[in-house]
């Protein structure tokens, strides 16, 4: 039985390092997606829709399994986008500061007329973030095109003190979910002993 090949509908960088990370060939490109929350939306059943649409705009010649995503970063029910300035960005760090936030992703995957999807929802605890480094951080130039203006993985990661839930979640691909859509589709993943998918977790003590 032949492997299904796999595309991924994102041009996000991070994205293809966590699908690379777990021992997958795929092709990768952006899709055109309107990504507005929909009036009284609820940010976790957007996250699913937006990933389900990006999975259904990719071509039908792509690859036999299309795979889309969508991170959204959630206080209460605030949806953080990525910020438009350095106003924005400052803003969106002084309310997340010394506070717990979710990030949601929701993944979508297709295959022909059928669409299997998954949420992750991961509780992530920030430090108490000074104006002065917030600023400091803004000129870093990270924050400029991440959700939440703040990247866990990069030099943002210093303000998360923990999170409960899994940290390739938050960084924009949950690699427990993704792996179990792929599995489940008959495409399997780098795995580890008695078939558990690795991905980090940490928890609040």
């Amino acid at each position: 039985m032949s492997t299904p090949s796999l595309h991924l509908a994102s041009s996000s960088p991070r994205r293809r390092e966590i699908l690379t990370a777990l021992g997958l060939s795929f092709s990768a490109a952006g899709v055109d997606v309107d990504e507005r929350r929909l009036e009284g939306e609820a940010p976790e059943v957007m996250v699913v829709r937006l990933a389900s649409a990006k999975a259904a705009a990719a071509t039908d010649d792509v690859a036999q399994l299309v795979l889309g995503a969508d991170t959204a970063v959630v206080l209460g029910d605030v949806v953080f986008g990525k910020p438009r300035d350095v106003d924005d960005a400052l803003s969106m760090l002084a309310r997340l500061s010394g506070r717990t936030h979710q990030v949601m992703t929701g993944v979508a995957l297709r295959r022909g007329a059928s669409l299997q999807t998954a949420l992750s929802i991961t509780a992530v605890k920030f430090r108490e973030i000074y104006p002065d480094e917030a600023l400091s951080y803004w000129h870093s130039g990270e924050p400029c095109d991440k959700a939440g203006a703040y990247a866990i993985q990069g030099r943002g990661g210093v303000f998360v003190e923990a999170i409960v839930g899994s940290y390739s979640g938050v960084v924009g691909l949950p690699a427990f979910e993704t792996a179990r859509l792929l599995r489940e589709a008959g495409l399997e993943t780098l795995i580890e002993g008695h078939g558990r998918v690795v991905s980090g977790a940490a928890t609040i003590e």
